[in-house]
């Protein structure tokens, strides 16, 4: 059973929490979240690619010279794939690439990246995202005081916050922290932490994230 320190805004330790041992094991099913990124990713995609056939490129109506006679190879139509401003063979169309992943693949995919986080020792609770004043700079007070964010540093890790509810003032605050990614853990998905090299979430989030995965 893991046991990690949980925190206040200021950055100072307060209090401990043991993760549910079902769910905060250790184990990982690279398969499962390979599947999960996979059908994210292809759900993702619009779609929208288009080329025109010979049918629906405009013009070529009238046979460029008679059929024979003229000693030139026989042409129906000036839009022919072969002659340029023709149609396009074999092009891309307007298509769905988006297919249904099953729920237990999802959760164990998730499961699997919420525990590479952890033995990565980039898993972080926080008692409560408290703020003076709906400001960036107050957020970016806490992500200091969390030691999530450094001047000093040039290369900017991204950061992952869950909670379990998101305020208007508290979202205002948040969202203009580039390196900073906010969703609801009831919402959280694979790919989300996977794309993201540290995870904040509060006391509350990780009840939450712990009563959805079991």
């Amino acid at each position: 059973m893991f046991t990690l320190p949980v925190y206040n805004s200021q950055g100072i330790e307060v209090d401990t929490i043991k993760l549910d041992a079902k769910i905060f094991d250790g184990s990982q099913n690279v398969q499962s979240l390979h599947q999960a990124i996979s059908g994210y990713r292809a759900n993702q995609r619009k779609g929208l690619a288009a080329t025109k056939t010979r049918g629906e490129v405009s013009g070529g109506g009238r046979k460029p010279w008679k059929q024979k006679g003229t000693g030139r190879a026989r042409v129906g139509s000036t839009r022919s794939p072969l002659w340029r401003h023709g149609g396009v063979v074999f092009g891309p169309h307007p298509r769905d690439f988006s297919y249904v992943v099953p729920q237990k693949i999802k959760a164990s995919a998730l499961k699997t990246t919420l525990n590479l986080r952890l033995t990565e020792n980039n898993f972080m609770v926080l008692d409560d995202f408290k703020i003076e004043a709906p400001k960036t700079k107050c957020a970016m007070k806490v992500l200091i005081n969390l030691k999530l964010f450094s001047a000093k540093v040039k290369k900017v890790r991204k950061v992952l916050f869950l909670t379990d509810k998101l305020d208007a003032q508290l979202k205002k605050a948040l969202k203009n922290i580039s390196f900073l990614t906010v969703d609801l853990a009831s919402d959280c998905h694979a790919y989300e932490v996977m794309n993201n090299q540290k995870v904040l979430i509060t006391k509350a989030g990780l009840t939450d994230l712990t009563k959805r995965l079991k």
